[in-house]
């Protein structure tokens, strides 16, 4: 048993799947750098308050210089019997530098260590999906101005509603994902105070200075009660939630691209290097990534979830379960930056069908709120212009006709106060550019908001 750091309590060695079944390391190996951080910064304050020597400290940092290299190396091999990446390193280290290495661990434990590189580890991984983020950003910018005059349909019950631009239709998951950034950037926020010093759970009797640590780390200050140090994972629990609500806003547009680049709709065609052929049907062209960026949002919602449950029933302070944490957030995150990326490259080069979105827009009765709207203008109440208008589409669907090709006579039929030049004012080009207002489709307006996001994203960059 000398080989764990807990073995004087026990007699009997571990069982063999055991020994497995408890280890981490597959999971938690890819926070090496800020274990070795942490490492640093703990060693440094060590010796500042006297509880280390100069000589120690200079054996502890080049020794994990060292392992440092040996693992970006390829070099270093992680053992299952060691648990977890910060029992590998200290062993390593043990083994390069002998006591010295043994005296790294006075004032630390397990407990604060792994939360401490858990939060070094997110904190870059967040930093990186925010950018993530603001690229796709860019992207639909780009595409919004593009399209600012392009008219489609919109819909509600995924019936069709009233006529919009595609460039409005673009900046409205613009900004979704800026809510996503500021959801993200917000727990990072939360997530930026240092555990380190915590211990096990109630702190240390030796004299150690956690501001000295959280400074050196990067982190706003140390935690305030060593017990929630060490014990929650809200942080992650936040990050989930984020991570959950972007892949939904991924999958909603996922649904919409699948939706558009059917045969019913043809709106758009995406490149062909994001879409695959079927085995069996030579003419296929699959949608296969918008589809795999919905089904992933299953498993990013699936890892918050995860973590609500395994927290919800534990006591303070902390539990091995709490082990099952990383492996949630981790794998959420590399599929929301996958998802994002697939994204980012594969809207540049959709091709968008103007046409079949401006036939499609002026069919289906899409003006006939605008119709209402000029009646009441006419000085008739809005719930008799509703009326006249419904039944001028009752008349419409059994004429086989559009809104704006009703004859004089049928006008007059339907009521004295509809007029046939209404409905032959009816288009979808000044229904769209009547709302010219702020929030509006109006291409004006998608042009002014447009310019604000240019304006804002370049300043995110400055």
């Amino acid at each position: 048993m000398s080989d764990k750091p807990w073995g004087g309590r026990f007699d009997a060695p571990t069982n063999a799947f055991v020994e497995a079944f408890n280890a981490s390391t597959h999971i938690d190996a890819r926070m090496y750098a800020e274990d070795i951080a942490g490492s640093r910064a703990h060693a440094r304050m060590l010796t500042k308050q006297n509880i280390l020597n100069d000589d120690d400290l200079s054996l502890i940092l080049s020794g994990l210089d060292e392992i440092e290299a040996e693992i970006e190396a390829g070099k270093f091999e992680f053992l299952i019997a060691l648990e977890d990446v910060h029992m590998n390193i200290e062993k390593r280290l043990t083994d390069k530098i002998g006591d010295a290495g043994k005296r790294l661990h006075t004032a630390r434990s397990r407990n604060d260590q792994v939360t401490t590189d858990t939060r070094l580890y997110l904190r870059k991984r967040t930093d990186a999906m925010m950018l993530r983020i603001r690229g796709l950003q860019a992207v639909l910018l780009n595409l919004a101005e593009t399209h600012a005059d392009t008219i489609m349909p919109g819909f509600t019950h995924l019936q069709t509603a009233q006529p919009v631009t595609f460039g409005h239709h673009l900046l409205a998951y613009l900004e979704m994902f800026e809510r996503d950034v500021a959801r993200f950037e917000d727990a990072r926020n939360r997530m930026n105070q240092c555990p380190l010093g915590a211990a096990a759970l109630a702190g240390t009797t030796f004299d150690i200075d956690r501001h000295f640590t959280a400074k050196a780390l990067g982190f706003d200050a140390p935690t305030a009660n060593s017990l929630d140090s060490v014990s929650d994972r809200d942080f992650i629990m936040e990050l989930l939630a984020a991570a959950s609500i972007c892949s939904i806003h991924l999958s909603r547009f996922s649904e919409e691209l699948i939706l558009w680049m059917s045969a019913q709709f043809s709106f758009i065609e995406l490149p062909d290097a994001f879409c695959t052929g079927s085995s069996i049907m030579p003419q296929k062209k699959n949608p296969d990534m918008p589809e795999l960026v919905r089904g992933k949002s299953g498993r990013i919602i699936g890892g918050l979830v995860s973590i609500l449950i395994t927290i919800k029933s534990l006591p303070l302070a902390y539990n091995k379960d709490m082990q099952e944490d990383k492996e949630a957030i981790f794998d959420a995150y590399d599929n929301l930056e996958g998802c994002l990326r697939v994204f980012t490259d594969m809207l540049p080069d959709m091709t968008v069908n103007k046409e079949a979105m401006h036939k499609a827009a002026s069919s289906g009765f899409s003006t006939a709120t605008d119709l209402a709207d000029a009646l009441v203008r006419a000085g008739v109440p809005f719930r008799d212009a509703h009326e006249v208008v419904g039944k001028s589409v009752a008349y419409c669907i059994r004429e086989s006709l559009e809104l704006h090709q009703m004859p004089a006579q049928a006008c007059a039929n339907i009521d004295a106060r509809l007029s046939v030049e209404m409905v032959q004012a009816l288009s979808v080009e000044t229904c769209v550019a009547a709302r010219d207002h702020v929030g509006g489709t109006a291409p004006h307006q998608v042009r002014l908001q447009c310019k604000a996001w240019q304006q804002r994203l370049g300043d995110e960059h400055a």
